[in-house]
């Protein structure tokens, strides 16, 4: 042996001088059942050195056979019982869950030697399949009575390769640590720097015997009579009353414990599906081996509150399976996601439905197979028969949410009545908190409704545009805002853009947002100009209420003309992206006043645009950042706006990508961009009619002919037919000045006719000798849309046709 090593186990003997402390073996057994690793302190418990022991059978070098209870002796340090799996089953792979217990060495002397093992199945991908921790019993003497329960306390050996990488993966490599014990565990290497043995009252690790280390043997069966007359229900004797008493409070406390502990594992989050998770693995494998929860189909959903109890048409829905069986042991039989409902005569149907936890101490042979049947083509049968089950219910309010199928291993001692008791309390704690989640996601489900129903649908493609949107909820309580954006389609083949935001937040806000957004649309509707639509919108605000105020930036886009005509109100600047050089600016246009402060004057601004240019409009939550001047995010938004891009979408998405990221932000985002492709002159042909009832044969003459120039000769019956009509009634109600006829080329086919005379026609029912009426019915009944709207020198009506396919 080395100098070294002579160090190394020199300080592992005096360390463990400690009292409450001795050394650990540990040993790793790869997927072959043979040794990769021996730690020394497996060569100083075995007595094998480890260049012999590495890749040897461990069932050649661990004792795997549990003590007789013939075989224990009387001596204080020697009086614990063998209860447990023996070590063989789990190094040959009988085991998939982690174990513990007892087991007799033949020492070299021939003498006896009580060893102590733990075994941790290992679930990572390697090669490594078992973690075996022993220790040898006899340095656990009573040296102090109030210490009655040992625990492994991990902290890896110095000399095992890949050790700290080994520790900080401890909770992945062992399925049923919590990351807290891994922390304690892993800060172990750092002060010991080698495997330990802790006694320990209060702490627990991944496993813990069942059994404890008593003192005495005679205390040990004074115990062990009493703790089985507490169990049965029977009155406990005269002259065991003080073991009883002991042990119930030592029960009570420590189930007492564990549902403190639990309480603060569950509920860090409002999220209902992380709620889940966290009631589910706050169970495993302290209190139980296996826990499935199921809720109610409305929980799930994220609906109201669900009414009546229950029946046996209720569908209820698997949301999390948590377990210590080997990876994928129940995905394909119980997976989660599926929904079923329960017959009456199962356990599960009474627990729903009386809300009470219900106990089955062994699920029997006839039981598994009634459970089995409602699951088609699956055999469930091997996985809970033989197992103890409480079924526990999820209650809110008096109302059943769901339940928890709770089941234990075999090998573990089955529920009892005091299981029955914490696990109703556990439900009861768990069926608040999954209810708070509920609430949440329901407000939060019908803040999205409300906020979705707000905002427009609009189309990717407008006269002369293409247009994308985005926008993103506020991270403030509520995810509700007063952010909107809109597209309203124009006379002329024009557009006009808006973006606009309330400021504040919630149902408030939203409901402010909703009446100014329709009264832009309507407003925009009668084409009145930017300046004097923020004016009439600002005097409707005042009219609503002084509580409010909004921005709103209104751009009107003319194809034709290749022209922007804006209007601020106190809103941020949009941003223009030229297209012949990829050059962004902000567009400098006189700001206003937000909308509700009244009395303040408005004014608009005309910009020249060529086709491909892009406007890019937003509101202030995409650039502003608490603590953060907005002419910082005004840059950053330019220059993402300019960045080269496949498609309106992923231009929008670069944008959002760049100034999302940045942290901090808590307000909704409203981002349109339009990409201003214009129309072609040679899609334009226009013409002025005189005032003579003779011009509508003309106006039929020149419209046929620009169709059959175009290409769109199936046009030309219903086109001349609707023209004809407009016209003559153009020329019927004009007073001086001539009658207007454009056609405009685009996605569809526009004709406008315009006079000036300001009464609008509408709409009227006419019958067979009726004079008047029936031309606003032909063009209604022909053509794909048609509208009317009023001009400064009269009005407009027109049609579209859809375009013929090639």
């Amino acid at each position: 042996m080395d100098r070294g090593t002579d160090r190394a186990e020199q300080g592992t003997a005096t360390e463990s001088d400690e009292p409450g402390r001795v050394p650990l073996a540990v040993v790793v057994v790869d997927r072959d059942g043979l040794v990769s690793h021996w730690s020394r302190g497996a060569r100083r418990l075995f007595g094998v050195p480890k260049d012999e022991a590495i890749g040897r059978t461990a069932l050649d070098l661990l004792p795997v056979s549990g003590a007789l209870p013939e075989e224990r002796d009387t001596t204080p340090h020697a009086a614990y019982d063998g209860l447990g799996p023996d070590l063989e089953s789990s190094l040959d792979g009988g085991l998939s869950y982690p174990a513990a217990g007892r087991a007799r060495l033949t020492a070299s002397g021939g003498g006896r030697v009580d060893i102590l093992w733990w075994a941790y199945p290992l679930v990572t991908p390697g090669p490594e399949r078992l973690l075996v921790l022993a220790a040898d019993a006899e340095g656990l003497r009573a040296d102090d009575e109030a210490l009655e329960r040992i625990a492994p306390g991990f902290a890896l050996h110095t000399d095992f390769p890949g050790a700290e990488e080994l520790a900080r993966r401890l909770p992945e490599i062992l399925p049923s640590m919590s990351v807290g014990e891994s922390a304690r565990i892993v800060g172990q290497v750092l002060e010991l720097g080698y495997p330990i043995l802790e006694f320990s009252q209060n702490d627990r690790v991944p496993v813990t015997p069942d059994w404890g280390v008593a003192r005495r043997a005679e205390r040990k069966a004074r115990r062990e009579r009493a703790a089985r007359a507490l169990a049965a229900g029977e009155p406990v004797p005269e002259e065991l009353r003080d073991e009883g008493e002991d042990l119930e409070y030592a029960a009570v406390r420590e189930h007492l414990e564990f549902l403190n502990e639990v309480s603060g594992r569950i509920g860090t989050s409002l999220d209902l599906s992380r709620t889940i998770i966290e009631v589910s693995r706050a169970v495993v494998p302290r209190f139980t081996d296996v826990a499935g929860t199921y809720l109610r189909e409305q929980v799930v959903a994220g609906e109201g509150f669900p009414d009546g109890v229950p029946d046996t048409t209720t569908l209820w829905h698997r949301v999390a399976v948590e377990h210590t069986d080997e990876p994928g042991r129940w995905d394909d039989v119980v997976p989660v996601g599926e929904a079923m409902p329960f017959p009456a005569h199962t356990p599960f149907f009474q627990c729903m439905t009386s809300g009470e936890p219900v106990l089955v101490p062994r699920i029997s042979e006839e039981l598994g197979h009634a459970i089995a049947a409602q699951f088609e083509k699956r055999d469930i049968r091997p996985l809970i028969t033989g197992r103890s089950m409480l079924v526990v219910p999820l209650k809110a309010r008096h109302v059943v949410l769901g339940f928890m199928i709770l089941l234990r291993h075999p090998e573990r001692p089955v529920f009892n009545d005091m299981d029955r008791v914490t696990g109703a309390e556990l439900a009861a704690r768990a069926g608040l908190v999954l209810d708070n989640a509920r609430m949440y996601t329901y407000q939060e489900n019908v803040a999205e409704t409300l906020q979705d129903s707000m905002l427009p649908h609009i189309p990717p493609r407008m006269a002369g545009c293409d247009i994308a949107t985005r926008y993103l909820p506020g991270t403030l309580l509520g995810r509700i805002g007063g952010d909107w954006f809109d597209a309203v389609k124009l006379p002329g083949g024009r557009t006009a853009f808006v973006v606009g935001d309330v400021m504040g937040h919630g149902l408030n806000s939203a409901a402010m947002m909703g009446q100014l957004r329709t009264a832009v649309q309507t407003m925009a509707g009668l084409d009145l100009p930017p300046a004097q639509l923020l004016r009439n919108l600002d005097d409707l605000a005042q009219r609503l209420g002084d509580t409010y105020l909004a921005t709103c930036l209104y751009a009107v886009y003319d194809p034709i003309a290749s022209e922007l005509h804006l209007a601020n109100a106190g809103h941020i600047p949009p941003v223009l992206v030229r297209a012949d050089d990829g050059r962004s600016e902000l567009l400098e246009l006189p700001t206003g006043a937000p909308i509700g402060v009244g009395g303040v004057p408005f004014e608009a601004e005309r910009v020249r645009v060529e086709p491909g240019d892009r406007l890019v409009m937003c509101t202030d939550g995409l650039v502003e950042v608490r603590g953060e001047d907005i002419g910082v995010g005004l840059a950053t938004l330019c220059e993402s706006a300019a960045h080269p891009a496949a498609s309106m979408d992923d231009a929008c998405d670069t944008i959002i990508r760049s100034l999302n990221t940045r942290g901090g932000r808590k307000d909704d985002v409203a981002l349109l961009m339009a990409r201003l492709n214009g129309i072609e002159p040679d899609d334009v042909a226009e013409w002025r009619l005189a005032l003579d009832p003779a011009e509508a044969g003309r106006a039929r003459a020149v419209v046929r002919e620009q169709l059959h120039d175009w290409g769109l000769a199936k046009l030309v019956v219903a086109a001349e037919l609707m023209v004809s009509e407009l016209v003559t009634n153009a020329v019927r109600h004009s007073h001086a000045r001539p009658v207007e006829l454009r056609l405009v080329r685009g996605d569809t086919l526009l004709c406008e006719v315009d006079d000036d005379d300001h009464e609008l026609p509408t709409l009227l029912s006419s019958g067979s000798l009726d004079d008047s009426g029936r031309g606003l019915r032909v063009v209604s009944a022909l053509s794909r849309e048609w509208g009317t709207s009023r001009t400064k020198t009269g009005k407009t009506v027109w049609f579209e046709l859809t375009l013929p396919r090639r």
